[in-house]
Order: C-alpha cells, then sequence, then structure tokens
C-alpha cells in the first residue's frame, strides 16, 4: 500500500509540475500578461509548496520501507538486510540508484520550494518564469523517476532477507555525502532558471545578478562540503590512502565545481558593475548543464567506479535525451536572446573586473582539462570499442598550472578597484606580499631541508594569497577606525560586510587547501611491510609495533582486528590504532577498514592486508601491512571548510534581504 501511494503522489506531483509550468508561461506571455502575472505567482507559490510535501511523503514512504525492512519492495530487498543497522537501513534510502535519484528530486522539489517562499526584489512576471523553468525541468526529472527507475517497484514473492546494503557505503560519511552534494548540484537549478527566465524578458541587469548570488553561493558551498566528504570517505574507506584519484565521477562532481566557482566571481561583476552579461548567463547555464552531465556519467552504466550507480545503459539513454533536451534548448535560447542582452559596461585592464575575468579565464581552461580528460576515454570507446583511460599524470601537468596561476589573481584582486585601478595601488601591495612569500618558503625549505619547484610555486602561491588577503582586511579595518579612532577591532570588523568576510574565510581556505596539498604530495611516505607480533617497522617519526590480530564479531560483519602501538622514533607519546579486515556474509565481500591517528594536522595511516602464509601453506602468524605517513593532509579538509563557510556567509549579507517595507516592481 505504501509503495502504490508513494508513486501516486509522485505522479501527482509530475501533473502539478507541468500544469505550474504551462500555466506560469501562458500567463506571463504577450497579452496574457496583464493582470494575470500576481495570479500565476500565486498559483506557482501553492504548487511548488504542495509539490515538495507530496515528494517528501513519497522519500518517507521509502525510507519507511527500509525501516521496516519491507522487502516485497524490490529496492528495498536489493539494499538491506534484517542485520543492517538502523543508521545504515535509513542511509539506504538512497544508496541505490533509484533511492538516489528520488533524493535528488526531493532536493529539487525543496530548492524550488525556497525560491517561490522568498521575497526577492524582481518583477512577478520574472519570478513566475523562473519557477515555470523549474517546474518544467522537474517534470523530466519525475517523468524519469516513474518510467525509468521506479524506486517502488514490487517483488512477488517477498524474499525472507535482503541482499544488504553495499559495504562501501556502510560508513557515517556516506548518510550525509549525497544529501550534501544533490544540493550543490540541484542548487544550481535556481541559477539555470534565473538565466532562463533572464533571456526569455530579454534583459539582464543588476537586479537579477543581484538576486542570483546567494543561491548560487549556497549552492557552489553545499558542493564544496559534499566534494570535501566524498574524497574524505575515499580517503578513510578504501584502504588505498588516497585522497583524489581522478576518478571520472570525482571528476563530474568537480566540473560544475569550477563552472560555479566562475560563476560566482562573474555575477559579482554583472552585480557592482553591470558588466560581463552575455558571459555570466552562459556559465549559469553552463554549470547546470554539468550537473546534469555528472548524473549522466553516474548513472547511465558508461562508467565502472566505486563511486558509480548504474550499469543499465536504458536508463542512459533517458537521461542523455534529457539533458540534451534541457541544455540544447538552453543554449538555442542563448543563442538566440543574447545579442539583446548585450555585455554591459566597460572596464580597463587594470580594473578590478579584468583581474576576475582573469580569475573566470583560468577556471574555464580547468574545466576544459578536466572535461577532455574526462570524456575523451568514452568517446574513443563509442568510437573503436578501444578502452582507454587518462590519469593522474594527464590532470596533474596541466590542471596545476592552471590553478597557482588563479591564486596570484585572487591575491591581487581585493587590493585592486572597480574600471580602472592605478597600478601603485595593485601592485606595491603585491609586491610586498610577494617578499613575504619568498621568506615563508626559504623558511620552509630550510625546514623540511627539500626543495622542488612544483612545492615552490604552491607554498609561494599559497603564503602570498594568505598574506594579500589578510593584510586587505586589516587595512580595510584600519580604514574605518581613522574615521572612528574611539571604537574597538570588533566594531570595526562588523561595519565590513558578510560579503567580504565570506570572500575572505573562501581565499584562506583555498590557500590553507594548497598548502595541504602541496606538503602531503611532496613528503608523503609508504611503506610496506610483513610483520609478526611484536615486530616493528618506522615511517616518518613513528615506530609501529605489532601486536597481535583479534577475530571480533560486528553488527553483520565477522572482522580481523588488528592492534598496533604506536610510538614517536624517540620513545614517547603511545598511541593503539585498530585497522580491521571485515569479511559480509551476506555478500561475502571483504572490506579494508583502515586505521588513521591524527597528529596535529598530519595523519598516520594503518592498513592490514592478509596473513601470510608459508610455502607449505602453514600459517606463519604475520600479516601484511601497509603504512602512510601524510603531513599536513588535514589542511585539505580544512581548507575546503574554510571556502564552504565563505561561501554560505555571503548568504546572509544583508543587501541580499528583500526590505519587507518596499513594494516589487509590478511590471513584466
Amino acid at each position: 500500500m505504501i509503495a502504490f501511494l508513494s508513486q501516486f503522489v509522485l505522479a501527482v506531483s509530475m501533473v502539478l509540475c507541468a500544469y505550474g509550468a504551462w500555466y506560469g508561461f501562458r500567463s506571463v506571455r504577450g497579452v496574457y500578461s496583464h493582470g494575470l502575472s500576481s495570479m500565476a505567482e500565486s498559483v506557482a507559490i501553492r504548487n511548488s509548496g504542495l509539490v515538495f510535501v507530496l515528494v517528501s511523503l513519497a522519500f518517507g514512504g521509502l525510507a519507511y520501507s527500509f525501516v521496516i525492512s519491507d522487502f516485497s519492495v524490490r529496492n528495498v530487498a536489493e539494499n538491506s538486510n534484517l542485520n543492517l543497522p538502523l543508521e545504515f537501513r535509513i542511509a539506504a534510502t538512497w544508496g541505490s540508484h533509484e533511492g538516489s535519484f528520488l533524493l535528488w528530486v526531493l532536493m529539487f522539489a525543496g530548492w524550488t520550494a525556497a525560491v517561490a517562499w522568498s521575497r526577492f526584489e524582481v518583477s512577478d512576471c520574472f519570478k513566475v518564469r523562473v519557477l515555470s523553468t523549474l517546474q518544467l525541468v522537474q517534470v523530466g526529472f519525475l517523468a524519469y523517476l516513474l518510467m525509468a527507475s521506479n524506486p517502488f517497484e514490487l517483488l512477488n514473492p517477498m524474499p525472507v532477507d535482503g541482499r544488504d546494503l553495499n559495504p562501501l557505503l556502510q560508513d557515517i560519511i556516506m548518510i550525509v555525502h549525497p544529501p550534501m552534494l544533490y544540493m550543490g548540484y540541484v542548487g544550481f537549478a535556481v541559477t539555470f532558471a534565473f538565466a532562463i527566465a533572464g533571456l526569455l524578458e530579454g534583459r539582464f541587469d543588476m537586479t537579477w545578478a543581484r538576486w542570483s548570488r546567494p543561491w548560487c553561493n549556497t549552492a557552489w558551498a553545499f558542493l564544496t562540503v559534499g566534494i570535501l566528504l566524498g574524497s574524505w570517505w575515499a580517503y578513510r574507506e578504501l584502504g588505498w590512502g588516497g585522497w583524489w584519484f581522478w576518478d571520472p565521477v570525482e571528476n563530474a562532481s568537480l566540473m560544475p565545481w569550477l563552472s560555479g566557482t566562475a560563476l560566482i566571481h562573474s555575477l559579482a561583476v554583472s552585480e557592482k558593475r553591470g558588466a560581463l552579461r552575455s558571459w555570466t548567463l552562459l556559465l549559469a547555464l553552463t554549470t547546470f548543464a554539468l550537473s546534469l552531465l555528472g548524473t549522466f556519467l553516474v548513472r547511465s552504466g558508461v562508467l565502472t567506479s566505486v563511486h558509480a550507480f548504474a550499469t543499465d545503459p536504458e536508463r542512459g539513454v533517458f537521461i542523455l535525451a534529457l539533458l540534451f533536451l534541457v541544455v540544447g534548448s538552453s543554449y538555442v535560447l542563448y543563442a538566440m536572446k543574447t545579442g539583446e542582452v548585450g555585455q554591459g559596461g566597460s572596464f580597463k585592464s587594470s580594473g578590478r573586473e579584468a583581474l576576475l575575468l582573469s580569475n573566470n579565464v583560468l577556471m574555464s581552461a580547468a574545466l576544459v582539462t578536466v572535461m577532455l580528460g574526462t570524456l575523451y576515454p568514452l568517446v574513443v570507446e563509442v568510437l573503436n570499442g578501444r578502452k582507454m583511460s587518462v590519469g593522474q599524470p594527464y590532470f596533474e601537468a596541466l590542471f596545476v598550472p592552471l590553478l597557482l596561476p588563479a591564486l596570484l589573481v585572487m591575491g591581487l584582486g581585493p587590493d585592486s578597484r572597480w574600471r580602472e585601478t592605478p597600478v601603485g595601488r595593485m601592485f606595491k601591495p603585491g609586491a610586498v606580499a610577494m617578499v613575504i612569500a619568498l621568506l615563508v618558503l626559504g623558511a620552509a625549505a630550510w625546514w623540511e631541508s627539500h626543495f622542488s619547484w612544483l612545492w615552490a610555486m604552491g607554498v609561494i602561491c599559497a603564503a602570498f594569497l594568505v598574506v594579500s588577503t589578510l593584510s586587505h582586511a586589516w587595512l580595510a579595518t584600519h580604514q574605518i577606525g581613522k574615521a572612528k579612532p574611539e571604537t574597538g577591532i570588533l566594531y570595526r570588523a562588523k561595519r565590513l560586510s558578510l560579503s567580504y568576510w565570506g570572500m575572505v574565510l573562501a581565499h584562506l581556505g583555498v590557500a590553507v587547501f594548497v598548502i595541504g596539498v602541496s606538503w602531503v604530495k611532496t613528503f608523503e611516505t609508504e611503506t610496506d611491510a610483513v610483520l609478526k607480533p611484536g615486530e616493528t617497522s618506522s615511517i616518518g617519526p613513528w615506530r609501529v609495533t605489532f601486536i597481535g590480530v583479534d577475530n571480533v564479531q560486528g553488527v553483520n560483519y565477522q572482522a580481523a582486528l588488528g592492534v598496533f602501538e604506536l610510538t614517536r622514533e624517540e620513545g614517547r607519546t603511545i598511541f593503539l590504532l585498530e585497522p580491521e579486515k571485515r569479511r559480509y556474509p551476506s555478500n561475502q565481500q571483504v572490506m579494508t577498514e583502515a586505521a588513521i591517528h591524527t597528529d596535529w594536522f598530519s595523519d598516520i595511516y594503518v592498513s592490514l592486508g592478509d596473513a601470510v602464509a608459508s610455502a607449505n601453506g602453514v600459517q606463519t602468524g604475520a600479516w601484511g601491512v601497509r603504512l602512510y605517513y601524510k603531513p599536513l593532509i588535514n589542511l585539505i579538509w580544512w581548507g575546503c571548510t574554510l571556502m564552504a563557510l565563505g561561501g554560505l556567509l555571503t548568504v546572509f549579507d544583508k543587501r541580499y534581504r528583500s526590505s519587507s517595507s518596499s513594494k516589487r516592481p509590478r511590471k513584466p
């Protein structure tokens, strides 16, 4: 009954979205717009809220089916069993292809409802076009869910027990990672809808950019958190000690992030100066298109990855058709209307606009690099059937040289002025920051007794960005202090906008991230050892002593639990690390659970291998062990966290709050 009712409410949701899109576009078209836009806005708001409630009920129905282990639902039977802990039964709701897409639809409905219920100073016609665009896209997603990826398909007869959730997904991070990632993917649909509405009206002004920015920044922050959690999960769960492998599915999330980063900066120019209008619109369309492309790659079966969901090409055809329909029609509309929009205000090559445009060019070049390395092997396979892969050397050789100059541009940006900047004003602070960055490099090289060009460039660019950002923040607060010298530092900081402090946090996050990457890529060490109880192996500043292995029984697995004693080389600081080798009886999968000890910002990482037997098959008591020392790797996670916090902080800037006392313009 729950499955039937859930499918019914999803079908009703699709009908409501189709009606809302039709009624909205009809009401604001030509002669129909007079007197109907307010009514159409009310209908769109009511529809959006109702669809969100209905989709929430369907999602709740699927979650309840997992909680009570209703194996009459195929999705539950294939992704859960009676021994699965409750928290993973709940997470299994979105642990399959079908359930994850239902979560995608729920997120989409939530974003649409949030736009509908928000107050922002645009015309009624514009808001109706935004909501109608979102509802029209949602029709396609709901149709795919009901026709090609039904999460409520029934089994008859009902099995006694299920197959179990993929052991890779039985991790606490995977409860949070997919919702965060989808919030980012789907959130860019809002800026896409704003762009479509602007193109349909044939105008693009500062108001459009102003009210697009908080939605774009929120989506970008969620996507940043999603990528961070996915990387952290791979580092902890897969047992190979890496945090990014340039896997095609990882790249599928990186591409909209790069495009979204460019869009954030381009929107800043469009809001402040009314410039780069056509470019900003194109980025808004492209960012959501890349989100859909990521969906196709993960769900089409064209990729084999630990991150991919589907191996059913028929579903991929449906998603590909939806991708071409949404993206193709939006680009056609852009080609037809972009001439009416124009590029907007002019600026000099020394202005802040030029620096932000340079940042856009670098981000776009990095995006093309990642896209080429991700899609080219797929194209080759389609054309001649030959499998090939583009690996880490390609991406690092092309991506890194584009990222590092972007840090220098980011450091110079805050010291520049809009339209035109005197050369001395911009480059004098930059020269001081560069001298300090070189001193930092010298100190780091002396401390580590090492020098390599790639590491040196990373240190210089990150230090330059930190010094430039903090010095500008100090000067900005100091300027306020000149006007009111009796005020304290907190008062002065509060006088600066939240958007400014969000920028400071995000830029510092990028610098912290680059420092972490530079150190771990340069100084990480790895050791493979075969140890018997009582034997010791050294790695970095640590000594790892193997104590032994115990057999333990988990809730739904058996495990060999290794016990290792961790001490400093000088004999101080003792910790115990307990990596596991788990076997899940339901599907006979064997998983490696690494043990990680964090020492300030660095990690010692221990992964338990297999028991070692002698030539005649007799167990020797020795076990294979893999040890990693990862200096400053945790700066990677902290850097991403600062970036996400910076993006969210800008959303609360007071200029993005609609004034309750002012009436919104009613002209279409």
